[in-house]
């Protein structure tokens, strides 16, 4: 039995976005969670920016890039930890993705985060996101703050560990 590459962990959060693999003790990557589109994609709401694929669909900058490309329209499409512009969070996902994770995402299961009020519709777009657009063959969506309270908790447990071996 091949061993499996380690698993993506995107933590999307309305501010940063910090993803990285499984098995780190820490993100490889923490980057502003906006993408810059050119202005003429801009105008219109995401049924009408649907309806215009082609090659402005292709030129948009993510993360730190975004922010320091003045000519181009900055979005944010999370905002209070929910995700509301769903086209651009699916090219946003793209990019962590295939630019900085630099995976293939037919070859790593997922861990995706989520607010503790997420809607099971929101739930929903994302699984579909990631089954039927990026091909993932496994995914799991957990609660962002029950994930931090277990990371703390076995840290806490190893420091303790570690003291009791003495």
């Amino acid at each position: 039995m091949a061993s499996r590459l380690p698993a993506c962990v995107v933590d999307c959060g309305t501010g940063y976005t910090k993803l990285g693999f499984a098995g780190n003790t820490e993100p490889q990557f923490i980057i502003p969670s906006c993408i810059a589109i050119k202005e003429s994609a801009k105008v219109g709401d995401q049924a009408q920016r649907r309806m215009m694929k082609g090659v402005d669909d292709l030129d948009f900058f993510i993360g730190d890039e975004a922010i320091d490309k003045p000519s181009y329209a900055t979005k944010w499409p999370i905002r209070h930890g929910i995700v509301e512009d769903w086209d651009l969070m699916e090219r946003f996902m793209e990019q962590i993705i295939f630019k900085y994770l630099r995976a293939e995402p037919e070859d790593h299961y997922f861990l995706l985060t989520e607010p503790p009020l997420n809607t099971p519709e929101n739930r929903e777009y994302t699984a579909e996101i990631m089954f039927e657009s990026f091909n993932v063959p496994g995914l799991y969506i957990a609660v962002q703050f029950i994930q931090k309270w277990r990371y703390q908790y076995f840290l806490v447990i190893s420091f303790t560990c570690l003291i009791y071996l003495r």
